[in-house]
């Protein structure tokens, strides 16, 4: 069973093809592995009845020398963020614990139309806005490499399935590093397309009944155990969506194929703002210096026109003018949110809360101003077109994913220690992701290595604009070896 479930997707779909092994023998050997599992890792928070009846009438079907799609009989499991016809989905919000919606997802649809089988969904932080997997309907998710670390968030339980063999692949979201994060702190891969190039038609936390209020920089994405599969999801996931039809009408690039000694790469270990755990910048060093060796050109670099704390005052600011439209207000998330702000103002290093300081967002989540709010675009024109300007003599371009590896399980808000620093809590996870999110860029997360503790380190492969094919090509070329955690 333990090779079966640490399968990529793409063999498991082969084997089942041929008849190798059954669709049902696939879906009970992942369900084993959650009752095995999960009551330690709460990654997965509901689970669909009626995947075994899919399983079955898929092998009836192969029989009939019927195929589905590229994934006939390959179950996977979908972050509890996405709409699921006839299945719960609830976001971790209180007001949606009975929500069961009558349609999927557009990509829910097309993962299904491609043959995949939903096992169930995956946990998550309340309403996908914090950095650890916490909510107020099921209990917080653990890593699986220590389970007394955070698995990160917002999609903790995604990157936990995948990493722990309970899913083969799983549809996450990412607005600011809720994909990334994860994939970095269990090991995982992970890819952000660009922005605007897969539906998140949906997709919650625009509460069901709510306007659609978040238009920029959330994107659909993919956790699984290898960049082939990341691909495969990639190209069955993508196209227009009548739906939301401001999904870009970009056809897939033409990688260019180059061999890794061909290869410009840039590198940094960290921002001069704020600092990276040595663990991390170790392990990038390493793997930079191993990527030299194949030949490829590397360079210590980073964008001369950038300026980080403007990027994340402004990301900052665009994600609170978008988000306050998403639910109705209560009185509870007043109580929540303001001690969260105070927390980030005042805890962790002085020299760094400006850099996040959430104080100067308050007039904007109490009365929202549109002329803000495009002038909040307007500088996000410009600094994307600084960044695209920036990459084009770069192939791939590549970044440290957090601070630190996976830190233990805190009060959100709560500065984080790095290296014996204190870190102001949003910064310490998001101060390397939310500037591509801000951007629209793609990014690949991959692992390459671990920290004395034995926490996994991921790295950021950034790519160009519309360039995923380009990205994953590289991206395949720089990956290495999945590792299981110990004990699953």
């Amino acid at each position: 069973m333990n090779n079966l479930i640490f399968l990529p997707a793409h063999k498991i779909a082969e084997m089942i093809r041929t008849r190798e092994i059954s669709a049902v023998e696939v879906l009970e050997a992942h369900l084993a592995q959650i009752s095995k599992h999960n009551s330690n890792l709460n990654a997965i928070c509901t689970l669909d009845e009626r995947a075994r009846t899919t399983a079955k009438q898929a092998d009836e079907a192969l029989a009939r020398g019927e195929n589905w799609g590229v994934l006939h009989g390959v179950p996977m499991t979908v972050k509890d963020v996405y709409e699921t016809a006839g299945l719960r989905t609830t976001a971790g919000y209180k007001r949606l614990k009975d929500y069961i919606p009558t349609q999927d997802a557009t990509v829910v649809q097309r993962l299904r139309a491609a043959g995949a089988i939903i096992i169930g969904k995956s946990n998550l932080a309340k309403l996908a806005s914090d950095f650890q997997s916490t909510n107020d309907l099921f209990e917080k998710v653990n890593n699986p490499w220590n389970l007394n670390c955070t698995a990160g968030g917002s999609s903790g339980g995604s990157a936990v399935a995948v990493a722990t063999g309970m899913a083969p692949l799983e549809i996450g979201d990412d607005i600011g590093g809720s994909m990334r994060q994860p994939a970095h702190f269990c090991g995982v891969y992970s890819l952000k397309p660009t922005d605007r190039r897969i539906s998140t038609a949906g997709h919650i936390p625009e509460v069901p009944g709510q306007p659609k209020c978040i238009r920029h920089m959330l994107t659909t994405g993919c956790f699984a155990r290898s960049v082939e599969d990341l691909q495969l999801w990639f190209t069955l996931s993508l196209g227009t969506d009548l739906r939301q039809p401001s999904v870009a009408p970009v056809p897939l690039d033409t990688p260019s194929n180059k061999s890794l000694h061909n290869l410009k790469i840039a590198w940094t270990d960290g921002w001069k703002e704020i600092p990276v755990a040595l663990s991390i910048q170790s392990a990038i060093k390493s793997f930079v210096d191993n990527l030299a060796q194949t030949g490829a050109y590397t360079e210590n670099w980073s964008p001369e026109k950038f300026d980080l704390g403007e990027t994340l005052q402004l990301y900052n600011l665009l994600v609170a003018l978008s988000m306050g439209h998403a639910k109705p207000w209560e009185f509870d998330d007043f109580r929540q949110v303001f001690p969260f702000m105070f927390k980030e103002a005042t805890q962790g290093d002085k020299t760094l809360r400006n850099l996040s300081n959430l104080s100067q967002l308050l007039p904007s989540l109490l009365n929202s101003n549109p002329k803000k709010y495009f002038e909040v675009l307007t500088q996000r024109d410009r600094i994307i077109a600084q960044i695209d300007e920036a990459l084009e003599k770069w192939d791939v371009w590549l970044c440290p994913v957090a601070t630190t590896t996976a830190f233990t399980h805190c009060t959100k808000g709560a500065a984080i220690n790095v290296d014996s620093r204190k870190i102001p809590y949003l910064l310490a996870s998001g101060a390397y992701t939310m500037p591509f999110a801000f951007t629209g860029h793609p990014v690949v997360v991959i692992p390459i290595g671990q920290d004395d503790t034995g926490l996994p380190i991921g790295i950021q492969v950034v790519g160009k604009r519309w360039k995923e094919m380009e990205l994953l090509n590289i991206a395949r070329q720089l990956a290495q070896s999945f590792q299981i955690p110990p004990g699953y």
